[in-house]
């Protein structure tokens, strides 16, 4: 059987296919102030001849992202001033053809920018007393500036006031930054892959998501980090119904036509091997993480198969218990969302 769904998996090919299919409700109404700021351009005019002028000059502009910049970012805080300044204007010319291959990417982030405000108003219709961030920052970071989510990884982070975009993550895959040894070497393929522009919109509100849901002190088990996952995949369904399955997943479409597929085959090799309640991660860390495949799925399989389980379960969940407050979805138990969501995929 095994062998079989292994086959299923190589040889799918991929289309898209929305598990939420619940009525999308009217925003239109709602409005959503939201400014954008392009660090980046601002950064690579600094004059290196008047550095301390030119730089005072940004941090005038950018009061909380300089800091957040300088400090954290590029790793700077806590070091005198003077070698600050040499770092930064290091820092500068060696990311300048980095900068150079961002300057076509106007288009790409006005986009990018309006997918974010029309999440937005879902995040408004459903968390009415979240407070929004109330702007959009492009930078261009040190190109290891990953920064880990709940429910996957990308350069884009989130401050106190804004949500910030890390473009040297988002050149496209076929960039030769990504596609150089030194760049797999970092990011292999099932990484690289992912960092296009389309994914801004996607990697910003999973930044939203986990902001209005930290991460439970406990998650021990197979079933807690599942249904985690699945809340979290739950509320960007809600937040951005309008965005391709694949991209909130981070699959290719073939390996989310396979998940579908082989759902049943999935669920049942979790509960046969009884791994639903098993708390050595070493038993189950490749489903709950990225990953060319899931190795025990064979081929053509997706990496981070919790995503798509948990987001499955607790869809089930909400289509037996539609009147569910979202709060109420939060905190409610991973064993409770089992039993309740009758979930028993073929």
């Amino acid at each position: 059987m095994h062998n079989a769904k292994y086959i299923l998996f190589a040889l799918l090919i991929g289309f898209t296919i929305g598990c939420n299919n619940q009525k999308n409700p009217s925003v239109d109404d709602i409005k959503i102030a939201l400014e954008t700021k392009r660090f980046e351009k601002d950064f690579f005019q600094l004059d290196t001849n008047r550095i301390d002028v030119s730089l005072k000059s940004i941090q005038v502009k950018y009061p909380d992202f300089f800091y957040e910049f300088t400090d954290k970012i590029l790793g700077l805080g806590g070091i005198d001033s003077t070698q600050k300044i040499i770092a930064i204007k290091k820092f500068r010319n060696d990311y300048q053809s980095i900068y150079d291959s961002t300057k076509k990417m106007d288009e790409s982030i006005e986009k990018a920018v309006k997918d974010i405000k029309k999440s937005f108003q879902y995040v408004r219709y459903y968390m009415p007393s979240y407070e929004l961030p109330k702007s959009f920052t492009t930078f261009i970071g040190p190109i290891d500036a990953f920064a880990y989510g709940e429910t996957g990884g990308s350069g884009d982070i989130i401050t106190s006031s804004a949500l910030c975009s890390g473009l040297q993550l988002h050149l496209g895959s076929e960039s030769t930054i990504y596609t150089s040894e030194i760049g797999q070497q970092l990011y292999p393929t099932y990484m690289s892959r992912k960092f296009s522009p389309a994914y801004i919109p996607v990697n910003c509100i999973k930044n939203i998501v986990d902001d209005l849901y930290p991460a439970p002190s406990s998650r021990n088990s197979l079933l807690e980090i599942v249904v985690d996952h699945g809340k979290r995949m739950y509320l960007l369904d809600l937040f951005m119904p309008f965005e391709k399955d694949e991209i909130k997943l981070g699959y290719t479409a073939a390996q989310l036509k396979g998940a579908i597929e082989n759902e049943g085959f999935i669920w049942n090799y979790f509960t046969e091997n009884n791994l639903l309640f098993e708390t050595d991660q070493l038993k189950f860390r490749s489903f709950i993480s990225d990953g060319p495949v899931t190795s025990e799925f064979g081929l053509g399989s997706p990496g981070f198969i919790s995503l798509f389980v948990g987001r499955q379960l607790v869809h089930a969940y909400m289509k037996e218990h539609p009147t569910t407050k979202l709060e109420e979805l939060i905190s409610l138990d991973p064993k409770t969302i089992l039993s309740g969501s009758k979930y028993r995929p073929r």
